[in-house]
């Protein structure tokens, strides 16, 4: 039996969220959550960028249009933060869709503003 697809990163990604929302609960604006999760994954030593420049790809071609995530963990796990009262299907294929404009093959969509806890959904390709 294997493991989900980079099992240990989005533990780690997750955890730090989790420790976010617990310092700060909800009612804060994304910005405020970026900032936060960028301090906290420092202090945990997870490697990521932020709001970096990535290559859209359609039919193989890159596109001139460019996709910049809120954070990139380890390299490879596309981080998509929200701070609102729930996530819907519409975030889910926007996560979905980056994923498969950038080549990324694993993204988390992290809810801040969901109400009574810090709400994440995993999506692989």
């Amino acid at each position: 039996m294997t493991g989900l697809l980079y099992e240990q990163e989005t533990y780690q990604i997750r955890k730090a969220a989790f420790e976010v929302y617990k310092e700060m609960n909800n009612g804060y604006l994304e910005s405020v959550y970026q900032e936060c999760m960028e301090k906290e994954l420092a202090s945990c030593s997870i490697p990521f960028e932020s709001q970096k420049r990535l290559s859209v790809y359609y039919k193989g071609n890159s596109l001139e249009q460019k996709y910049i995530p809120d954070l990139i963990c380890f390299g490879k796990i596309i981080v998509e933060l929200k701070a609102i009262k729930e996530v819907s299907d519409e975030h889910k294929v926007q996560l979905l869709n980056y994923l498969k404009a950038t080549g990324f093959n694993a993204g988390l969509l992290i809810d801040f503003g969901h109400y009574p806890g810090v709400e994440i959904v995993r999506m692989v390709l």
